[in-house]
């Protein structure tokens, strides 16, 4: 198993923390990580750390937490990739020293939270997340959430990547000769929207090109949240690759696959 993999494979999304705030030593390690988070589309993305009892927010799916991180980024053209991308790394190198998060996009008061991250024109505050230690048992409430989203299953491997085209698709032998199942099934592993796994995956010669799977009621006026998910898949499969020592090119240059009604062309990973 990757190095990255393992890593994807333990993180599990958590709404019950112990109630202990992280130490000012913890925060302004993860603030100067933040400093650093680059995406593939050169978008800059702001990490904002916000106190919960200084700025009086909350989440009604959340409980015992007591510090929020939102991410912010410029409306423009592939941001909610970019934001995916860039938040996705936060969370992972959180979840790599012991703190855990969990995605939130609707679950807040929205208003509130953009008010405390204090938004300019044109930003975008597409998800927040908490941040602390999870508590040793989990509420009634969060045990049920996971279990209405099927929060530790994932669509098999057959239905999410293809050979050639999407008439064929692809089996774990067949990634396994290729020197791709670890990167691909670290996609597979990644979280998502109400877990919609809504990425697909067209392997050709050294190429893996990314299309989503559209889902209805997942758009904004602003942005597309499956687009933030399709972020998060770019994330998993590049670092998988480089922690393997691969060399990889990103770009956006459709390789003219024909793809199922409701699927379109998202970018492509080169090595």
């Amino acid at each position: 198993m990757g190095e990255f993999l393992e890593l994807a494979k333990s993180r599990k999304s958590v709404r019950t923390f112990d109630k202990a705030k992280l130490s000012d030593e913890v925060l302004n390690e993860l603030k100067q990580y933040t400093r650093n988070i680059s995406n593939p589309y050169d978008l800059p993305v702001k990490f904002v750390f916000l106190d919960k009892d200084e700025n009086d927010l909350s989440s009604p799916v959340l409980s015992g937490e007591k510090t929020y991180v939102s991410g912010v980024i410029k409306k423009s053209e592939h941001a909610a990739e970019a934001f995916g991308y860039s938040f996705e790394d936060f969370i992972m190198h959180a979840h790599e020293n012991n703190i855990a998060t969990v995605w939130i996009g609707a679950a807040m008061p929205r208003d509130k939270f953009e008010l405390a991250t204090g938004l300019a024109a044109n930003d975008l505050m597409p998800c927040m997340t908490p941040i602390g230690y999870a508590a040793k048992k989990k509420s009634l409430k969060e045990t049920l959430m996971r279990k209405g989203v099927k929060a530790d299953s994932r669509k098999n491997f057959i239905d999410l990547f293809f050979m050639d085209d999407f008439s064929n698709p692809m089996s774990e032998d067949k990634a396994e000769e290729l020197g791709l199942k670890d990167a691909l099934v670290s996609v597979q592993v990644a979280p998502s929207a109400v877990n919609k796994q809504p990425w697909r995956i067209v392997i050709t010669d050294n190429a893996a090109h990314f299309y989503i799977k559209h889902d209805k009621g997942f758009e904004t006026p602003d942005y597309d949240v499956q687009r933030i998910d399709m972020g998060i898949a770019l994330y998993h499969f590049e670092k998988e690759l480089l922690s393997e020592g691969k060399e990889v090119k990103f770009e956006i240059k459709d390789p003219g696959i024909t793809a199922p009604s409701g699927v379109d062309y998202v970018a492509t990973y080169r090595w």
